[in-house]
């Protein structure tokens, strides 16, 4: 089997569509195709770029031309509250699989423990179905609407991310600044054109002390992060 082929055979059995981190993993499952080369995961990131089957429907994510089709037919047809409410799903589902893979326990809120990312539900994707009773329950209350937090072997939150697709930065900054206490990093993640916007908003004097604190993550960078996490992930990078 050319490897090509490999890469469709496997995106048709993971639905049509897949991440690049996914596929990394699945198409060396199949035994038939021979990857004469030290980089496959290369030759995989290739094929998926050159291939005319292949289509990229969002960052990290690669759909065969014919599901992305209906998809996009899907999305358009969609409310935009809902387009976004699969955007933002997507990008939550990147950032607990990340968490998972850097052995920190991860929780995101249960309100959206029922949305899709890709084939299943973001429920299935988080180690926690509930915060840890890690400080005063007004703490651990308000914490449960935050998007994705990742959680040390402490059960002490490491890491707060608030997912900002198209709501406004300033709403997530207060939620960050009212755990300023706690040594939590945070972290906006949010289309590279919103950084300006997002520079403008923690400018703010009242956001001064937990300015040095939050970070902007852009989706092209989290899901590098994502890619390289499921590459360090498979026992042949390793060798």
């Amino acid at each position: 089997m050319k490897q090509y082929d490999a890469v469709i055979q496997t995106l048709e059995r993971l639905g049509g569509q897949a991440t690049l981190g996914q596929l990394y993993v699945e198409v060396m499952k199949i035994s038939d195709c021979t990857w004469k080369t030290k980089t496959p995961f290369a030759s995989i990131r290739r094929i998926v770029q050159t291939r005319p089957e292949i289509v990229k429907i969002r960052p990290g994510l690669w759909a065969l031309r014919e599901t992305a089709s209906g998809t996009g037919r899907v999305e358009k047809s969609l409310p935009v509250n809902l387009v976004n409410e699969i955007n933002h799903a997507y990008y939550q589902g990147l950032l607990a699989i990340i968490g998972k893979l850097r052995d920190f326990d991860t929780f995101i809120p249960n309100q959206d423990r029922n949305k899709r990312f890709l084939t299943t539900n973001l429920g299935n994707i988080r180690s926690l179905s509930a915060v840890p009773p890690f400080s005063y329950e007004h703490f651990v209350s308000r914490s449960e609407s935050i998007d994705v937090i990742w959680f040390n072997q402490r059960k002490m939150p490491h890491s707060m991310f608030e997912v900002e697709h198209t709501t406004d930065f300033q709403n997530s900054l207060i939620k960050f600044s009212e755990f300023q206490d706690f040594s939590a990093r945070f972290v906006i993640v949010s289309d590279s054109i919103r950084r300006k916007e997002f520079e403008t908003k923690i400018s703010y004097q009242i956001f001064q002390e937990i300015r040095p604190r939050v970070k902007f993550l852009d989706y092209e960078q989290l899901v590098r992060d994502y890619e390289w996490e499921m590459l360090h992930s498979q026992s042949a990078f390793h060798l």
